[in-house]
């Protein structure tokens, strides 16, 4: 299980990074939809007989979501606007999954893939893999280290961005493109609903416990740590599907956080 452990350690760096933008700007489930507009690319790749680990399947996936970054980055609205952006989310996370099933229908293994790219394969991840993929998150760390300013001013002070004139649609067109990369690379090895899970939980309990980003830096890769080692082992002890379970762990290191917040753990400056 030790493979599998150092695979969820990579992935909790980056998503529980991304998940701080991504409670910031209000977008929860902009992971989801990104995450099914890369599986709808794997399977239209697989309907015209393209291998499900080649690079070929991967450039779809991947083009997919740049399609979905852009249509978000288009479509993002500073303040009440007339048409929500978690509605346009939304859409775009229905329309896609409505138009995987109907590709799989058609394609070879389709079903199979649809599974995949749900539940993912985290337990049978190899060291190779997870070197590859670590160094390619470590670049995008890099990115996202070299454009700190600017992605966290987009994310946590749009206004004041807006105010000084920033080009905010170029922004976020390069952010999502590069929080799409990450997810593009993650899906198939974890799964939609695991993706998902370590960007939004470790955020929000960071969210729950301070505003001071470099406290919640730490707070969220902490959560998503603890999280990933209580699933993983109990999952080793009690012979547990290993993704659905560290899922469910994440869950309940969530109420256990609200529950310390209740008893006054925390900055005081945060209201719940």
């Amino acid at each position: 299980m030790f493979a599998p452990f150092v695979a969820c350690m990579v992935l909790v760096a980056i998503h529980s990074y991304l998940g701080l933008h991504v409670i910031a700007r209000e977008v929860i489930f902009v992971d989801l939809s990104l995450a099914q507009m890369a599986g709808l690319g794997s399977v239209v790749a697989l309907l015209y007989g393209v291998a499900p680990d080649s690079r070929t399947a991967f450039i779809s996936s991947l083009v997919f979501t740049c399609i979905g970054a852009a249509l978000f980055a288009l479509t993002r609205t500073r303040g009440k606007g007339r048409v929500p952006h978690e509605a346009i989310i939304g859409i775009v996370y229905v329309a896609a999954s409505a138009a995987s099933i109907l590709v799989a229908d058609r394609a070879p293994r389709g079903a199979e893939a649809l599974h995949d790219v749900l539940e993912g394969s985290i337990i049978w991840i190899t060291w190779p893999t997870i070197l590859k993929k670590g160094a390619a998150y470590l670049g995008l760390g890099f990115l996202h280290f070299a454009l700190r300013r600017q992605f966290l001013k987009i994310s946590f002070h749009p206004d004041e961005a807006e105010r000084e004139g920033w080009r905010i649609r170029v922004w976020d067109f390069l952010f999502y493109v590069s929080f799409g990369v990450a997810v593009t690379m993650s899906v198939p090895v974890a799964g939609v609903l695991l993706v998902f899970t370590m960007l939004v939980v470790p955020a929000v309990v960071a969210f729950l416990f301070s505003r001071d980003i470099r406290k919640m830096i730490w707070i969220s890769w902490g959560t998503g740590a603890l999280a990933s080692l209580l699933g993983l082992y109990i999952s080793y002890v009690g012979n547990f599907p290993t993704g659905p379970l560290i899922v469910c762990m994440y869950g309940l290191v969530l109420l256990g956080a609200a529950l310390l917040r209740r008893l006054g753990v925390g900055d005081k400056a945060v209201t719940t």
